[in-house]
C-alpha cells in the first residue's frame, strides 16, 4: 500500500474513532437554549394569561412579553460533540451540570423548587403592582414549609401565621431565623402563631384571626457547613389578602423570573391606557413585593428568545445588564430597570416615542 494511501486511511480511522468516542463519551455539562415567550397580556392555551375580577379592568394592546429558557434534564448526560456544538452556537450555552443540579438534586426536586419559586413570585408581582398603584394589600408572615424530621414537624405547620418568636413581633420572614438563631442549638424557643385552620377561616369570613397559641419547640443544630447555629426546620414566606381576585393561568413554567412581567401586564390591566403604546416589549427580572427588580439566570437565552419573537425592547435586570450587553441580538435595545417604577418610566418613554434617554444596558452594566 503506498505511503500517502495507508496515511489518509489511518487519519480517516482516527478520526472515525474521535467521533465515536465524541458521541460515547458523556461530560458533565448541560445546555441552555431560548424557551417559549408569553404575552402577560394576552392568552395561553386558549385563556388569557392575567384573570382579574372584582375590579374594573380595561383593554390593553401590544406586548408585554415573559421570557423562559429551556434547560436540559438532569438525567441526560450530553456527550462531547453535543457540548462542543453548543459551545459554538450563537443560541446555545453549554454550563457545567452542577450550576443547573448541584449536589445531585434530582430534575424532580428542581422542578418542585421552580413551582414553588414562581408560585411566590406570581404573589410578589400582584402585590408590587397593586402598591404602585396604591390599592393596599394585608401581608403577614406564615410558615410557608416544614423539614421532614425537623424540631418542628408536629408542632408547627405550613400556613401557620407567624406573630412573634419569644415575644418580639415578627414583621418579615428574615425575622424569623435572626430570633432563632440567638439561641444556642439545644435551647428552647417559643412561636406565637395563629393555626392555619383559624387564619383561613378568618380569611373566608373577611375578618382578622385573633386567637393565638404559644408553641415551645427545641431548637437543633444546623446542618450547614461552619458556624454551628441553631434552627427548628422551618421555611418562612409571606402571605397576602387581596382586595380582589388576580389570577396568573401559566402552566409549564417555573422559577421566579417572570414577576416583573406579570407586575407590568397587571398594573396595565388595572389602568387605562396601554403601557407599550402598541410596542412589543419583553423582559425578565424578579420583583419582591416592594418592586425591587432582581437578577435572573439565562439573560443571554432569553434575550435572544425574545428578538426571534419580535420584540423590539427588553426590560433588563441592572444586575444581568453587562452580560446581556456582551451580545446583544441586533434590532433588540436593552433597557436598565432596578424597580417596577423604573419600568413604568421606561414605559411611558416607549409609547410616547421619545426614547433617546432610555437607560440601556452596557457591557460595565
Amino acid at each position: 500500500m503506498p505511503r500517502r494511501t495507508a496515511t489518509m486511511l489511518a487519519s480517516t480511522l482516527m478520526l472515525i474513532a474521535l467521533l465515536c468516542a465524541g458521541v460515547l463519551i458523556p461530560v458533565p455539562y448541560a445546555e441552555l437554549s431560548p424557551g417559549p415567550t408569553v404575552n402577560t397580556l394576552g392568552e395561553h392555551d386558549g385563556e388569557p394569561v392575567l384573570q382579574i375580577s372584582g375590579h374594573k379592568t380595561y383593554p390593553t394592546d401590544g406586548h408585554l412579553n415573559m421570557t423562559t429558557v429551556r434547560v436540559t434534564s438532569a438525567d441526560y448526560r450530553m456527550n462531547l460533540v453535543e457540548a462542543v456544538y453548543g459551545w459554538l452556537a450563537h443560541d446555545s450555552k453549554i454550563v457545567p451540570h452542577d450550576t443547573l443540579y448541584p449536589d445531585g438534586k434530582t430534575e424532580e426536586q428542581s422542578t418542585q423548587e421552580n413551582a414553588e419559586e414562581f408560585s411566590q413570585s406570581q404573589e410578589s408581582a400582584k402585590v408590587a403592582a397593586l402598591k404602585e398603584l396604591g390599592v393596599p394589600v394585608r401581608s403577614w408572615v406564615i410558615v410557608s414549609t416544614v423539614v421532614k424530621g425537623s424540631p418542628a414537624e408536629g408542632r408547627l405547620h405550613a400556613g401557620d401565621v407567624i406573630k412573634a418568636v419569644d415575644g418580639a413581633a415578627v414583621r418579615q420572614p428574615a425575622d424569623v431565623a435572626k430570633l432563632v438563631t440567638k439561641h444556642k442549638p439545644g435551647q428552647k424557643t417559643v412561636f406565637t402563631v395563629v393555626p392555619a385552620k383559624e387564619q383561613a377561616a378568618a380569611e373566608k369570613a373577611d375578618k382578622t384571626a385573633t386567637r393565638t397559641q404559644n408553641v415551645t419547640i427545641t431548637t437543633a443544630t444546623s446542618d450547614d457547613s461552619g458556624a454551628k447555629r441553631a434552627i427548628v426546620g422551618i421555611s418562612a414566606g409571606t402571605d397576602h389578602t387581596f382586595p380582589f381576585s388576580i389570577d396568573i393561568k401559566l402552566a409549564d413554567v417555573g422559577g421566579p423570573s417572570a414577576g416583573l412581567m406579570f407586575a407590568l401586564g397587571i398594573y396595565d390591566k388595572l389602568t387605562p391606557g396601554d403601557l407599550t403604546g402598541g410596542t412589543f416589549v419583553a423582559g425578565t427580572g424578579t420583583i419582591d413585593d416592594n418592586g425591587t427588580v432582581g437578577p435572573i439566570g439565562g439573560v443571554e437565552m432569553k434575550t435572544v428568545g425574545a428578538r426571534d419573537k419580535g420584540a423590539r425592547y427588553f426590560l433588563t435586570p441592572a444586575d444581568n445588564c453587562a452580560a446581556a450587553a456582551k451580545d446583544t441580538p441586533g434590532g433588540l435595545t436593552l433597557v436598565k430597570v432596578k424597580t417596577i417604577g423604573d419600568a413604568l418610566d421606561a414605559l411611558k418613554d416607549i409609547r410616547s416615542g421619545d426614547t433617546a434617554a432610555l437607560p440601556r444596558c452596557t457591557t460595565k452594566g
